[in-house]
């Protein structure tokens, strides 16, 4: 019988009783989950305890890693309403200040659940620090939370864009106020290149739409090679002497003269047959290319 152990009380003779010793392995799951569950619930109270009666920063570096799960999940909860310039890690980072903070801060006696406190404190230096990075002052960013509320208010209620004079008087200032504001409120739309470039892209970037003024086309670069095999495909079909004059002429870059010359013929006979020759050619090309 798996997990048992003999009785050392029983003192009979061969028919010895067995008494089953329950282990671990063979524990229901809720029990040992339970189970787990306090004696991790009792270290992390005496932890406390004794961080709060000694003040050892060996402790406290304890209670760090136990609830440093409660970063990461705050820093991803405010990440996600940020530009994507933003790192996450960046916030992981503020975050674990926060953490710090409230574990050196946090009263046990008051009664109070520490990852309710520590999510607040991590949240305010998170946001403290994000704060820290804008160059833009914050009354400048409240009022421009005020002007796209004005916005969708109009477009919701008049069901088109709202002229400058409606915006203003929604936001019961003047005009020229208003166009004063639009100018302060340049400052908080500043935008990256790449994020611009990739709206309706699919998310390319701004790299894969400037233009290489040193690249070849890929379609003039097939029609050269193309265009070539039937040059050559032509010129193969001339007879021997309208070959010579081409590849002299083109190739060799003689003049008619010179030509006439090696070909023992005048320059006026060269011109004749250079005619012929490329005239033979722009014939088999125009038959290859309609073919």
């Amino acid at each position: 019988m798996t997990g048992a152990t003999p009785d050392p009380d029983y003192a009979g003779g061969c028919d010895r009783v067995l008494t089953a010793v329950p282990r671990a392995d063979v524990m229901p799951c809720s029990w040992t989950g339970d189970t787990r569950a306090e004696e991790v619930d009792a270290g992390i109270v005496a932890l406390w305890q004794a961080y709060g009666r000694d003040r050892d920063a060996a402790l406290r570096d304890r209670l760090l890693l136990h609830y440093a799960p409660l970063v990461k999940y705050v820093a991803g909860r405010v990440g996600t309403g940020l530009p994507s310039h933003v790192d996450v890690a960046d916030l992981v980072q503020s975050g674990v200040f926060g953490l710090w903070d409230a574990i050196d801060r946090f009263e046990p006696d008051r009664g109070l659940k520490f990852e309710t406190y520590a999510m607040q404190r991590i949240r305010g230096a998170i946001l403290d620090e994000l704060r820290a990075q804008d160059w833009v002052p914050r009354l400048v960013r409240s009022r421009a939370r005020e002007v796209e509320r004005a916005l969708e208010r109009l477009e919701t209620r008049l069901q088109r864009s709202a002229s400058d004079a409606e915006v203003a008087a929604e936001l019961g200032i003047s005009v020229a106020e208003l166009r004063e504001l639009y100018a302060q409120l340049q400052l908080t739309s500043v935008v990256a290149l790449d994020e611009l470039m990739a709206v309706g892209r699919g998310g390319t970037s701004i790299a894969d739409t400037l233009p290489d003024e040193t690249a070849q086309d890929p379609s003039a670069f097939l029609d050269s090679i193309e265009s070539k095999r039937l040059l050559a495909e032509a010129v193969s079909q001339l007879t021997d002497r309208d070959r010579v004059v081409v590849s002299l002429y083109y190739f060799e870059n003689l003049t008619l003269a010179e030509i006439g010359r090696v070909l023992g013929v005048t320059e006026s006979r060269v011109c004749q047959l250079h005619t012929r020759a490329v005239l033979r050619l722009r014939s088999k090309m125009l038959e290859a290319s309609a073919g």
